[in-house]
């Protein structure tokens, strides 16, 4: 504000000036004389300063055409000026503007309009890093798929859009169904910029898809590094690969091997189920049933589970029922109100035969936790105490409808599995598997094919009943 005001009056100060002199030549008098090829002549003072002024004019007007001038010879000469500037600011204007209607025609899926609006901006701008991105997704979404192989080919010339390419060039080989060349892209990719996630993620499916333990572990231990993947998902997910790998070893007669990797994805996440069954056997295949029962009493206290069970009753095999119940006091004590712990004690009292014990450890879970497993029970300790064979076939009919209660399901598809797995049949989803049960419309398809393993305690004639039943249900 003050400064504006500074401004003004000196604006003021210096026409007065101006006007003071000129007023002040006039009141003197006088003449201006000037001699050019030998003539004089004269002039008013006012009319000599006219003079100067216009010839001070004359000369500006001078320097301009010739420099204007200038800028045309250099002009047409290919020289850089400020005509060129000119026009060369005029038409990327125009270039930006057509690349901007072309990614926006992009944006709206008019693949074939984008291409004509970014041909016109690569024409003007001369920026390929920048068009010929947009036209390799512009050819793409328009399907033709050659001229987008040659525009992401294009991008791997410059080092700022190399990784665009290489990627480009990856989803196109996905497309086509070639995995291996898709592989190496990837592989590619992931080295240029091994902190883009999609690129990570891509990676690691082509890699658990294709038996590459090794390498998806490694893109699993970038994905943590670079805080894409939380450490103890990360460590779960290389337990995983290692039990994978553990599997592939075994199943090529690489023994020692194989046990290595079993214990080391036991070590990784000691309370994954099938990673721990995995190492026990390992371990008791090799003797150390110590060490085998370390492990599964671990696992136990984090997830109860038949599996895990069943593998601590591998350890001893040459054991009569009271030894074995007595050594899985080791499981039972754990997490003792749980039902899969009530439901072992029940089955481990009914391999011994005492039946009262067998439907105390059962408790009411036939009634809060109706299961195919629980009603089952329920026949066999109805049998044992000497029940009739309609009471006994009244339980079994029961567990034949039942729920089989908690089984392996994908959390994303909701698919019931069999057994557990690294990935989701159905869907291909890694470490999906949640051991729950699932709904009753989905479950009793599935209760009517197996029942557990205390028909063995059922005498003959019983056994003979819930065959009879399972043809009926069948059909």
């Amino acid at each position: 504000m003050i400064w504006s005001l500074v401004r003004i009056i000196l604006f003021i100060g210096i026409i007065a000036l101006i006007t003071f002199g000129i007023v002040f030549v006039i009141e003197t008098g006088g003449e201006v004389r000037l001699s050019l090829a030998a003539k004089e002549y004269s002039f008013s003072p006012l009319m000599g300063i006219i003079g100067l002024v216009l010839l001070l004019a004359a000369l500006w007007v001078v320097k301009v055409a010739l420099g204007l001038m200038s800028a045309v010879f250099h002009f047409f000469n290919g020289d850089e000026t400020a005509i060129t500037r000119y026009f060369n600011r005029n038409r990327e204007k125009k270039g930006f503007d057509a690349l901007a209607e072309g990614m926006v025609a992009l944006a709206a899926g008019e693949g074939k309009t984008a291409m004509a609006k970014v041909t016109k901006a690569e024409r003007m701008l001369q920026r390929p890093e920048l068009t010929n991105l947009v036209n390799a997704q512009a050819a793409e979404m328009s399907g033709d798929t050659q001229k987008a192989l040659k525009y992401y080919k294009s991008l791997l010339e410059n080092d700022r859009t190399r990784f665009v390419g290489v990627r480009g060039l990856m989803k196109q080989k996905l497309a086509e169904g070639d995995t291996d060349t898709a592989m190496k892209l990837a592989q590619k990719a992931f080295a240029l910029r091994p902190a883009h996630e999609e690129t990570q993620n891509l990676l690691f499916e082509m890699q658990s898809d294709s038996g590459d333990w090794a390498g998806a572990r490694e893109t699993v231990a970038t994905k943590v590094r670079k805080g894409s993947l939380p450490k103890d998902v990360g460590r779960r997910r290389e337990a995983i690969l290692a039990m994978a790998d553990a599997k592939d070893l075994l199943d090529a007669d690489k023994i020692e091997a194989g046990k290595n990797a079993a214990i080391n994805a036991n070590k990784l996440a000691p309370t994954l189920i099938p990673a721990a069954v995995l190492a026990a056997e390992m371990q008791t295949l090799a003797g150390n049933k110590s060490a085998a029962a370390k492990i599964i009493k671990k696992a136990w206290a984090g997830n109860t589970h038949p599996d895990l069970a069943a593998a601590f009753a591998e350890i001893e095999e040459n054991e009569t029922s009271e030894q074995r119940l007595k050594r899985f006091n080791a499981l039972t004590r754990v997490n003792a109100t749980d039902t899969e712990t009530r439901l072992l004690k029940a089955e481990l009292s009914l391999a011994d035969e005492d039946f009262p014990a067998a439907r105390r450890g059962l408790g009411d879970l036939h009634e809060t936790e109706p299961t195919a497993r629980s009603l089952s029970i329920m026949a066999a300790i109805h049998r044992g105490e000497g029940a009739g064979d309609e009471i006994v076939r009244g339980w079994l009919n029961k567990a034949l409808v039942a729920s089989r209660g908690p089984q392996w399901i994908c959390s994303s598809c909701n698919k019931i599995h069999v057994a557990w797995t690294p990935k989701c049949d159905n869907c291909k989803a890694f470490d999906s598997m949640d051991w729950k049960t699932p709904p009753a419309s989905d479950d009793i398809e599935q209760s009517t094919r197996t029942l557990p393993f205390v028909a063995s305690v059922l005498t003959a004639d019983t056994t003979e009943t819930v065959e009879e039943n399972e043809v009926i249900e069948a059909q």
